[in-house]
């Protein structure tokens, strides 16, 4: 790879048959915008420096990706096509070295395959592809190993037509002579813009070595212009990625009805079912089992734990042989020890539950630590704010929470106790006392209920 490399992402287009107001590079693609995926590929190129011409939306872009403090912004006020965006980029080269052109909206270019492309000996380089249908896109046209055009759909003949090497878009250059090339662009065309693909001609022109280097999975290069583009390009991802979680031993009960939206690890006999998604940073340990319409992002589940139906779990943790819902949710900050049962329309935030211990129904736990072998009734809840501030329930090893006890933070039931149920507790509960705290049961005899039309 050249010396002095330096990246020139053009990220500026409109997405106008998307019809959104928001800039076409923050679309996203399983999750990630699409602008990500090539910040992340070029990451791991080492460049000198990441130039990105931006345009539509160009603030919230830039806001978005506002920890990667390297990135040159370059902004095209006017977006009068490829080459003139990079006339935009050109003063912001070194003058030395190679530039790498990449396209925002084709996001899953990999590493590898841009190494092949910079590394070629060449003055200008071309990333091309095979497709079985190359209609509507620019064909190669090649002189032996020199690339001598590249023509457009329209402007091909009948034997052009038949050519399936198509231009991608992505191309490196040396850095010199595209400064050259550039100069001599013109608007002279249908489409009265200033096209980079023109180079082609010019370095040729020129007497400069122009080369191929051509990617095997068209998925790649895949570009992105409709929303109908962007979900083709999902499922695609998608199958590749479950492929891959399948080959490493994962049972995935129908591949078509998984999302992963980032990076899963998965242990061994881990299951699947439908219509799972996976967000962020998931972590699979060994013999987990997820059942149908669950949502895990940024969690840790770990091994032999049983996720049933429709739980949701953001941000948590749990442990060995836990059993969680259905309809079950985990917020951030949960963390569940082993074999920890949280059932039936239990939510659960913030909150540290020691092993064995259990809230089985309709009940809400926040801002708590509880101990183990805690049995948590029916209806419970922590009542842990106050209308200004958060306040801490500390439930000790062993205790047992009746149905509808409201648990009034800040306080301790020590362990062994026993809280009664539709207690309303405020005061602390010593270990292996019984506590009740509800209004006495009055009777009225002959008691009328109200009727409507009474006054």
């Amino acid at each position: 790879m050249s010396d002095h490399l330096e990246i020139a992402i053009l990220a500026a287009g409109i997405g106008s048959r998307m019809r959104s107001n928001k800039a076409k590079v923050l679309q996203t693609l399983a999750g990630k915008p699409l602008l990500g995926y090539l910040l992340d590929a070029v990451d791991q190129l080492d460049p000198a420096a990441v130039h990105v011409v931006i345009g539509q939306d160009a603030e919230n872009v830039k806001t978005t990706f506002a920890h990667l403090e390297h990135i040159n912004w370059v902004h095209q006020a006017e977006r009068l096509g490829t080459g003139h965006a990079m006339q935009q980029v050109f003063p912001h080269l070194k003058g030395t070295g190679r530039v790498l052109v990449l396209l925002g909206d084709c996001p899953l270019i990999q590493p590898e395959t841009i190494r092949g492309l910079v590394n070629q000996d060449a003055d200008l380089s071309v990333l091309t592809v095979d497709m079985d249908n190359p209609f509507n896109y620019g064909r190669i046209i090649r002189q032996g190993e020199q690339i001598r055009r590249i023509v457009e759909e329209k402007d091909t003949d009948a034997a052009q037509k038949q050519i399936k090497e198509i231009n991608t878009g992505v191309m490196a250059a040396d850095v010199r002579s595209l400064g050259t090339w550039l100069s001599q662009l013109t608007n002279d065309n249908a489409q009265a813009e200033y096209l980079l693909t023109d180079i082609v001609e010019h370095a040729n022109a020129g007497g400069k070595k122009v080369s191929g280097w051509k990617v095997k999975d068209p998925v790649e290069v895949t570009g992105i212009n409709t929303f109908a583009q962007l979900a083709a390009l999902e499922r695609a991802l998608q199958s590749k990625q479950t492929e891959e979680l399948m080959l490493s031993g994962v049972q995935v009960m129908d591949p078509a009805r998984l999302d992963i939206r980032g990076k899963v690890t998965a242990g061994k006999g881990v299951r699947l079912d439908v219509n799972v998604i996976l967000e962020g940073d998931v972590t699979l340990g060994d013999d987990v089992d997820i059942g149908p319409n669950c949502i895990i992002k940024d969690s840790i589940i770990e091994r032999g734990a049983l996720i049933r139906a429709n739980s949701v779990i953001e941000e948590a943790s749990v442990g060995p042989g836990a059993i969680i819902g259905p309809f079950a949710r985990l917020r951030p900050g949960a963390e569940l020890a082993e074999d920890v049962h949280i059932g039936n329309f239990v939510e659960v935030k913030k909150s540290r539950l020691g092993k064995g211990s259990k809230a089985n129904h309709l009940a809400y736990i926040g801002d708590a630590t509880i101990g183990e072998g805690v049995n948590y009734g029916a209806g419970a809840i922590t009542c842990n704010y106050d209308g200004a501030n958060k306040h801490q329930t500390v439930i000790e090893d062993d205790a047992f929470i009746g149905t509808n006890v409201s648990l009034v933070a800040p306080v301790t039931v020590g362990a062994g106790a026993t809280v009664g149920a539709g207690s309303a507790v405020s005061k602390d509960v010593g270990p292996n006392e019984l506590a009740v705290a509800r209004g006495k049961q009055v009777a009225i005899k002959n008691w009328k209920r109200p009727r409507k039309g009474d006054k």
